[in-house]
């Protein structure tokens, strides 16, 4: 379990990347979404500005050779802009809502960006070399008269500065009447879903015109809608199986080998409601806001407003573990409805061997809880508490009673400052910690050490 985490590097904002701290910021500027590649050598962010922010691992450094490379800004480019829908008259946001990395086939990276309708295949290349001595073209690339050529010669590659390019391959438009809130790329690498509010789309990633609706749970008439889809995503190892998370608490398995349309699921994982707990903000705290299916493929992770859970997927009935996030909110409920805090949608996040879960919460806190020791931490990634190379100290939230000393109470918690957005990298104990404006990334003290 990270505890205690040693900070590799904190405050990099995509609003000033060069001063890496800015405690002036846009809301363009707030992050939306966190994503580590395959490898964990590059990680990447979106923000509510339609920005893409790579930043690549640096390599060990030759003077310490036990060193742990630090990330820093690889690549950075404008995904999506703001579009505007005439026939709806609606204005689509730029804002990044997934980012998710194709598994690396050559030299190039590829990922995939969403904003509420539009997504991108995005192909990230190194270009260190460039080809000189063509026989038709000068040295600017104009074409040159015919009859001054009077010897043929071969071209060649001459040596240049390091230049990362990015460039758009597809674009899958059209597809999606409501706003998208999950992508998933599938296993046989070659196809992936989209997710909206109410439908589920298959898409293959060299073609773009068209998708196949494998989930359509928009009922005849609107006015029937008790439920939409909040999440999606596709079992790590079997291309023919995904699951997706409802507004109302459930998970649905489904198999698409048993029919092209998936309304009817393989398996629905439900826990029955405690009567004695019911109230009018139960179905809202009830919505799951994130599902993720573990490495090894046997469990997923669901997080709701209050707490984070781990089902088996031979176990429909109720989940294996439930751990209390902040359960020292259940009384601010009120509150929390009347400033829209309640409808905010955490993500959750396995480490690398499915034996620590991870997830935000609230004053910029996040909460770890390790699943064979049964033991949880809440850390804080803020500028105040972070600085490069310490030791983060567990916080402590008191609900009432006695306080010891550096506890913090539950009305001196800012509902402003929220981690939403983390991602653990697929290896090592490295995770990325999204608050607002700014990127913290910390490391396993213990390893650190130890290497």
């Amino acid at each position: 379990m990270l505890n205690p985490i040693q900070v590799l590097c904190s405050d990099i904002t995509t609003l000033s990347l060069e001063a890496k701290q800015s405690a002036n910021y846009t809301e363009a500027d707030i992050i939306s979404t966190v994503e580590f590649n395959q490898t964990g050598e590059l990680l990447a962010t979106g923000d509510k500005g339609g920005r893409v922010v790579i930043f690549q691992r640096e390599p060990e450094s030759k003077n310490e050779p036990y060193c742990q490379g630090e990330y820093n800004v690889y690549s950075t480019f404008q995904s999506h802009e703001p579009e505007f829908d005439y026939l709806k008259s609606l204005e689509i946001e730029e804002k990044i809502n997934k980012i998710r990395w194709l598994p690396q086939q050559n030299a190039a990276h590829f990922l995939l960006s969403t904003n509420d309708k539009t997504i991108k295949l995005w192909k990230v290349s190194e270009r260190d070399k460039r080809p000189e001595g063509y026989n038709l073209k000068d040295e600017e690339g104009r074409m040159k008269d015919l009859s001054t050529v009077t010897s043929l010669q071969v071209p060649v590659l001459k040596p240049m500065d390091l230049m990362v390019e990015v460039s758009a391959r597809r674009i899958f438009a059209n597809g999606h009447t409501y706003h998208v809130n999950s992508i998933s790329v599938n296993s046989d690498c070659e196809t992936y879903m989209s997710a909206d509010d109410l439908r589920i789309n298959l898409w293959h990633l060299g073609i773009t015109d068209r998708s196949f609706n494998i989930v359509d749970i928009k009922p005849a008439n609107m006015e029937e809608l008790t439920e939409v889809i909040t999440a999606a995503e596709f079992h790590p190892h079997h291309c023919n199986l995904f699951v997706y998370s409802s507004s109302k608490g459930s998970l649905r398995l489904c198999d698409m080998r048993a029919s092209a349309l998936c309304d009817k699921h393989a398996k629905l994982f439900e826990e029955p409601e405690d009567p004695n707990n019911r109230s009018f903000f139960s179905e809202i705290i009830s919505s799951i806001s994130d599902v993720k299916f573990s490495h090894s493929g046997r469990y997923l992770l669901t997080r709701d407003y209050l707490t984070t859970k781990v089902w088996d997927l031979n176990m429909e009935n109720k989940p294996i573990e439930t751990y209390q996030v902040h359960d020292y909110l259940r009384s601010k409920l009120c509150s929390l409805y009347e400033n829209d805090c309640i409808f905010d949608k955490f993500e959750c996040a396995w480490n690398g061997s499915d034996s620590v879960i991870m997830t935000g919460a609230y004053n910029n806190f996040f909460r770890m809880f390790d699943r064979n020791t049964k033991r949880d931490v809440t850390l804080e990634a803020s500028r105040e508490s972070s600085k490069p190379r310490a030791v983060l100290k567990p916080r402590r939230v008191c609900a009432g009673g006695k306080r010891r000393k550096d506890d913090i109470s539950v009305d001196s918690l800012d509902f402003t400052k929220k981690i939403l957005h983390t991602a653990w990298h697929p290896a090592e104990n490295i995770i990325a910690i999204a608050a607002t404006n700014n990127l913290y990334i910390f490391q396993d003290k213990v390893n650190s050490e130890m290497h």
